[in-house]
This record gives C-alpha cells, structure tokens and sequence, in this order.
C-alpha cells in the first residue's frame, strides 16, 4: 500500500497520533502532518482518496513530483497567474473567493478552492518577503531611517558630519521615496515627509513609520503617544498615523528591505564620492531613485514605477494646496505678569488667565496661545529673544492692579524690608521691562532669596547688582552662592546708604507707611 494511504489509514480509521504514526511507518511528524492537512484541504472522503490510483495520490499530494511536461501542461491549462491574482487582491474589496469564482466559471476542470489557496501560498513563500504581505494600493506608506549615514565636508572647516538618509516605501507597489536630512529631528522628519507627499502626488491612508521620537514620544502596551507636530502635520493631510510595533520587525518589513535595496543600489554607488552639503547629495540620490524604481522586479515582470502608475496612484488621496507649515507645541502657565515665556520672550494673554495652564503652538512666524480648546491669543513670533509682544487689550485696567495679589506697591513693600538697596534693583528691575508688570517674575524670584541667603546677604548683593545693572535672576543667585559681592565691595552693610541715598529710587520706609495711611484712609 502506498505511504499516503497508510498514514491516512492509521490517522482515521485506527486514530493514531503524528507519533505513533511516524514510530510505525517511519515518516517524520511533519511529513504526516503535511500529509493530513492536504487531506483536509481536498475536501473529499477517505473512501475515495484510498481508491485512487498511485499516480493519482501523487499527483494530489505531490504536485511538484510530477515530470517535467505533465507540470507544463498542468500550469497551463489549470494555474492562474499568480501575479496578476495578488495585484488584483491589493484592491479594496476584492477577495480571494471571488477571483477563485471567475477563474472556476471561466475553466470548469480548476481545482477546488482549497488547492488554489493552498498553491497562492506556495507562490507567495516564492516571491520576495515584503510581497508576501497583501497591501491594499494607496493603504500605507511604511517609514523608516537608513542605519547607514553618508559623509558631509564642512569646506571651511574640513570637518566631516554624518547626515541621516530618510526612506519611505508605498505598500502595493513598493514605490520608494530617499532624502537625505542632516539630523533625525522632529522638524527634518516631517519635512521629508512633506516632500514624499510631493514626489508621491498624494497621501496614503495610513502612514507607518519606526517608533522614533520625532514621531512616537511612547508605545507601551499598545497604547501610543504621538509627537505632536507630527499628529499635526498628519491632521493637515488628513492621514492616519499607525506605528510599527516595538520589536516587531514584520510590521514594517516592506521598508525594511527597501532600505536594504537603496543601500545597495544608491548609497554604496555614492560611497567614493565627496559632498560638501546635503544638497548636493540630494541631487545624486535623486538621478540614482529612479533608475532603482524602474528595475524591472524579476518575479513579477514589472517595476516598482509601473506597479505605482498601476496600483498606488489612482488610489491616493489628493495633496492640499497649501502646504504644511511646522509647528512645535508646549504647555505653559501664565504668569503674574499675564505673560507666557517662549524661547525667552513673552507673549501676553487676557489678564484673566492668570495661573492658568495654556497651550502654545508656534512656527516661525506666528504664536498662538489656547485654553480648553478655544484660541486666546495670536502674536507674531518674536525674532529676537529676551522681547516682548503685548497687547493692550490684554492689559489690566488701572483700578484692577490695586486690588490684585501682586502689584508695584506690595513688591517695593516686601523688597523695602530686605533694606534699601533691594528696593532701588526692584524698582530699576521694573523700569526697565517693556511694562512694569513684566519685571513681577524676576523681582520676586530674587526676593525669595531672603528665605534662603537671609535679608542681610541679599541686600549686600542688591548693592552690587544695583551699581553693576545687573537684572538677571540667575546672576544674582550665583551672586549669593559665591558671595563675590564681598568681593566687590567688601564694607558694603545694610547700613550704609550714603550711594544711594541721592537716587530717586530710594524712598525709604517713611514713603512706604505714607502710602499704607493713605490707604487706609481711602478704604474707611
């Protein structure tokens, strides 16, 4: 009897396991395991497969056995064109029973489903890894970074720097997109994006980049943090963004050896080459990109420039017409001075936002400032740091200071206990912003020194702060840390007014009590 028959036998009509079946007949487990799942997939009786002639079984169980003409006139009278089958499965909707159903009505004597399942399979272990995955055409553009930098010459400096090579690859097709960024930022990230959009001439569904941090802050246990300018470039397309899984590499195997193929036929063809600016290396991958997407790929008789124009073009969706401008985000809370800080200058909010946690979003030319949703205000990005923009309409009226937490005249109080050198740096720290208002921060950053370095030591260093201009909260502070103020002056006390005494910012505590009594007056 043959060694199908008899492991079919013992398999169902004596009930025996993979083992006790390959102790008895000598065939390996996986043999009589391939051997039960044809079975399976003939849909047939055992009655009629044990009935069947030799050749026959063989030719069912072992296709590949057959000679050399029998197999030819089998592929040609009964295969399908495998290629043509995964093309027309990368369309939405199509599916695999269905073309089984045109072929089936178009050639009665085709085999039953299950074999041409079982053959499509058979096919796709033949083809190249990143095919054998089905993408749907103008479903996902996978993204990923070359592991292989390329050399920049400073020609001044003759310092070489290494630029990253940025890689994207359409799924259907396998279309591919090179730049060259000199880093692996956030903002070189989604301008390379913007550009693939453009050679492309339009956005996937889905874009599957690596969980690099210019595009995943974190992905733990499926659940995924974006960048947020790159879920705000990927809004203004209207794609979708669905990482790869950390540690999965067959989530993005079709890039994966896209990169592999660009390092090959692109940048070891530039290796001898010497580029003295990213430019210039764009403009040699480029000459070179189009030669790699028009190789014809020898298993499927086509280019990834033909499969494109066939598969991935029709199906993306158009580009919009302005382009995306890049922004960066930040929360930030506003402060006593109804200023938010950005890149050392400020930017003001209505004054009832005081204490409030805003979000900012910027680019290099504007400044918009929400909270809970709704946009409170809109500055044009300040060039210079250490600047302010403030509007008036977000200024307190007058009155309003009076009756705050924090004003003029309770900062020059708290600082006139400190002695009257701290009260001249408060003052002058004050005159010297844009408003009044906008010194409040540094004027109480520096008094609260007191409760670390005593009054004493602050007003020795109020002193020299005063006499050298010096308003930095930082620079005071070291002051303080160093005591070079006693270095500076070393008699200076806390006593001894006889600099200031002729400077119009010294007061003195008389002034201070004049206007706590007026005060008090006005309230009774």
């Amino acid at each position: 009897m043959s060694i199908i028959k008899e492991v079919l036998r013992l398999k169902y009509l004596n009930q025996l396991s993979n083992r006790q079946i390959q102790s008895i007949t000598g065939v390996s487990r996986n043999s009589v395991a391939n051997y039960v799942n044809c079975f399976i997939e003939l849909d047939a009786s055992l009655e009629d497969v044990l009935a069947l002639k030799e050749s026959d079984l063989e030719q069912l169980f072992h296709p590949n056995k057959s000679t050399p003409s029998t197999k030819q006139t089998t592929l040609a009278l009964i295969h399908p064109d495998w290629n043509y089958v995964r093309e027309e499965l990368t369309k939405k909707g199509m599916t695999r029973a269905l073309l089984y159903e045109e072929y089936k009505n178009a050639q009665q004597d085709l085999y039953s489903y299950s074999q041409f399942n079982r053959y499509y399979a058979k096919f796709l272990n033949s083809v190249n890894p990143s095919m054998r995955q089905v993408h749907y055409a103008g479903d996902r553009l996978f993204i990923d970074y070359s592991g292989l930098t390329m050399p920049i010459v400073n020609q001044k400096t003759g310092e070489t720097s290494k630029v990253q090579i940025f890689v994207s690859v359409l799924g259907a097709s396998g279309y591919t997109f090179v730049h060259a960024t000199p880093t692996q930022s956030s903002k070189d990230f989604i301008s390379s994006h913007v550009l693939a959009f453009r050679f492309y001439g339009g956005v996937p569904n889905i874009l599957v980049p690596d969980n690099l941090k210019a595009a995943v802050i974190s992905h733990k246990k499926g659940v995924v943090k974006l960048n947020e300018s790159y879920a705000d470039m990927a809004r203004h397309y209207g794609v979708a963004i669905e990482p790869a899984r950390p540690y999965k590499p067959q989530d993005k195997s079709k890039v994966e050896l896209g990169v592999k193929a660009i390092q090959r036929w692109i940048l070891m063809k530039l290796r001898h080459h010497t580029f003295f600016s990213v430019d210039e290396l764009n403009q040699q991958i480029n000459l070179l990109l189009d030669g790699y997407n028009n190789k014809v790929i020898r298993r499927l008789g086509k280019s990834r420039t033909e499969l494109f124009e066939q598969l991935d073009k029709p199906a993306l969706h158009p580009l919009r017409a302005n382009n995306h401008i890049y922004k960066e985000f930040k929360t930030a809370t506003v402060g006593v001075d109804y200023h938010v800080e950005l890149d050392g200058s400020g930017y003001s909010v209505p004054y009832k936002y005081l204490g409030k946690k805003v979000d900012i979003s910027y680019s290099s030319t504007s400044v918009v400032i929400a909270f809970g949703g709704e946009v409170i205000a809109h500055h044009p990005k300040l060039s210079q740091p250490y600047h302010d923009s403030t509007l008036l309409e977000h200024m307190p009226k007058e009155h309003e200071y009076q009756h705050e937490k924090w004003n003029p005249r309770r900062i020059l109080n708290w600082a006139n206990s400190m002695g009257t050198y701290t009260t001249a740096l408060m003052q002058s720290i004050m005159d010297s912003r844009s408003h009044q208002v906008r010194g409040y921060k540094s004027c109480m950053a520096i008094l609260s020194f007191s409760k670390t370095y005593g009054a004493h030591n602050l007003e020795m260093a109020s002193a020299v702060a005063y006499e050298l201009n010096i308003h930095k909260v930082t620079s005071i502070e070291s002051m303080l840390k160093t005591k070079s103020y006693l270095l500076h002056n070393p008699q200076t006390s806390a006593n001894n007014n006889t600099f200031f005494n002729s400077h119009k910012n010294i007061r003195g505590s008389e002034y201070y009590s004049q206007i706590d009594n007026k005060t008090t007056k006005a309230k009774i």
